[in-house]
């Protein structure tokens, strides 16, 4: 279905996003903006203009405001593949980009080799594309050329750590603290909303608290917020948790927690004590919320789970202590034994790593089997087939993680400060099934199916909830004068099409999608439509 110049949604259960009880409506959009909501018996806006506008029957459909995933890894992806189905099919609207503190702006020639090669498991390496900007504002330009949904910027930690500093553990001189500041202020004025973490991964890890209060001033003193991947999920989690709690409470900076839970079995039932900690922090007047996906297994890449020493130097450094034989049985025992920090503390524990994905063709076949039973078809140990892994395929495999506990999920989920986030990897011959399913699974899984949340509490953890932490004040809400970023969807069939045998299936229950007022879905197929822009940061 094309855009039009004013279309009338008629007879839509309007559920709005604040949480409020779901509404029989008609709604008036035009000019990519919501025109006019009105209750169905009171004649709908369409019926007032006469032949002025459209008319899309939603008879037995929510509208709902588009979702908001707080937590994607689509850097690339999106100048890729601009249509971008994985999203544009679960009714995302807007994606937050920059995680974990590693993405590609700001960069020079170097920082960029360096970080393509560090997350090629996320995003691939980059060679098809031309990765031709270097600042954050530069990268931002770069998505306004056309894009399939809207999509936000976190200025990523480790990046400016690798451009800085470099691959090295140790502490930032001054004088790098103050460039570091400098560029992070620079990334935040060209409209990038705050700035994200990844305390597992390295140069990112090696910062202490200091450098990252000292940053995250600058981030508050802008009106963003900071977004930590932090130290552990699996031992020490909750200390780690509590370590992120202090350094937003000493630098004045809201907080949101990227992925927060409560990993490994060392952590199983314990999310009440993460939520009590939470509570007492909100009730202190703390500014915190969170994002979390429906599944209990994690996704990252292979090379991730290494202790940080091995990672000093960059992705150079780290094929060659993996090639060098002492080297490497130093990260076997780290690993195996010790509990990596990379590997969040806890010895490794190789039959809950399943392979997802791989560059080279020759490696396929380990895709979709864990490294434990690869090793057993290999007639070797574990660690020798994750380290010919490796070295193989240039640090390059992305694996699953069967790591997490159901009910600490569902904990999270129901806590009102909670929001949705896919943390979704699009690269792999088998990725996690939550990059093409979040946000139907929230709806069908677990608010119509378990009864979890309610549909309108559901609706407002994907919507409301992250554009105020946004600071968006015109999305996120099915309200007159807001941007016409909304859903469709059938609250009794809608469904993750998507599983973990067959990851990349779509949606069921999503007819229509619309961006800025454009059809980007119509009848249940993605149109030719590319309305999406950068989301830049609004001023405080």
């Amino acid at each position: 279905m094309p855009a039009a110049r004013e279309l009338v949604i008629r007879g839509a259960e309007v559920v709005d996003g604040t949480g409020a009880p779901a509404r029989r409506a008609d709604v008036l959009l035009g000019g990519g903006r919501i025109l006019a909501i009105t209750p169905e018996t009171t004649g709908a806006p369409g019926r007032r203009r006469p032949g002025a506008a459209r008319v899309l029957d939603a008879e037995g459909l929510v509208l709902a405001p588009g979702f908001i995933d707080m937590h994607a890894h689509s850097d690339l992806a999106l100048l890729r593949d601009p249509d971008h189905s994985a999203k544009a099919a679960q009714g995302v609207t807007l994606e937050v980009l920059g995680q974990d503190g590693l993405s590609y702006a700001p960069v020079d020639e170097r920082t960029l080799a360096e970080v393509r090669s560090a997350i090629t498991g996320w995003n691939g390496d980059g060679s098809d594309l031309d990765l031709d900007w270097r600042s954050v504002g530069e990268y931002l330009d770069r998505l306004d050329r056309g894009i399939a949904v809207n999509a936000a910027y976190l200025v990523p930690q480790g990046t400016l750590r690798a451009l800085v500093v470099g691959w090295e553990d140790r502490p930032a001189t001054p004088a790098e603290r103050r460039r570091m500041r400098q560029l992070l202020a620079e990334g935040l004025a060209e409209g990038a909303v705050g700035m994200s973490s990844g305390l597992t991964y390295t140069p990112g890890m090696y910062a202490d608290d200091a450098e990252l209060t000292e940053l995250c001033r600058v981030v508050a003193s802008y009106g963003g917020y900071y977004c930590p991947h932090h130290r552990s999920y699996g031992a020490g989690a909750l200390e780690a948790y509590r370590e992120m709690l202090a350094v937003a409470r000493a630098a004045g900076c809201p907080l949101h927690l990227a992925h927060a839970t409560m990993n490994f079995g060392v952590n199983k039932g314990r999310a009440p004590e993460l939520l009590a900690l939470l509570d007492e922090a909100l009730a202190a007047g703390a500014d915190i919320s969170l994002d979390t996906y429906p599944y209990t297994p994690g996704s990252t890449t292979l090379a991730a789970l290494l202790p940080s020493w091995a990672g000093e130097g960059g992705p150079r450094e780290t094929l060659r202590r993996l090639a060098d034989e002492e080297c490497a049985a130093r990260i076997r025992h780290d690993l195996e034994v010790r509990g990596a920090d990379g590997c969040h503390g806890v010895p490794v524990e190789w039959e809950t790593i399943e392979i997802s994905g791989v560059r080279d063709p020759a490696l396929r076949p380990y895709v979709g089997r864990t490294v434990a039973a690869s090793a057993a078809l290999d007639g070797t140990s574990p660690w020798a087939t994750a380290r010919r892994l490796l070295l193989a395929d240039g640090l390059g495999p992305t694996v699953l993680q069967h790591v997490g506990h159901e009910e600490n999920v569902r904990a999270l989920m129901r806590h009102p400060a909670h929001t949705g986030g896919s943390d979704g990897i699009l690269q792999g011959g088998k990725p996690h099934p939550r990059a093409y399913g979040t946000f139907p699974r929230y709806l069908g899984h677990y608010a119509r199916e378990l009864g979890v949340l309610t549909l309108e509490e559901c609706v407002a953890h994907l919507t409301g909830r992250p554009a105020a932490r946004l600071r968006l004040p015109d999305r996120g809400l099915v309200r007159e004068g807001y941007r016409a970023d909304l859903v469709l969807f059938d609250p009794r069939t809608v469904a993750a099409g998507s599983s973990f045998e067959e990851p990349r299936r779509t949606p069921v229950g999503i007819p229509y999608v619309l961006v800025d007022g454009e059809f980007t879905l119509a009848e249940g197929r993605r149109t030719q439509a590319l309305p999406g822009r950068s989301v830049r940061r609004t001023p405080c």
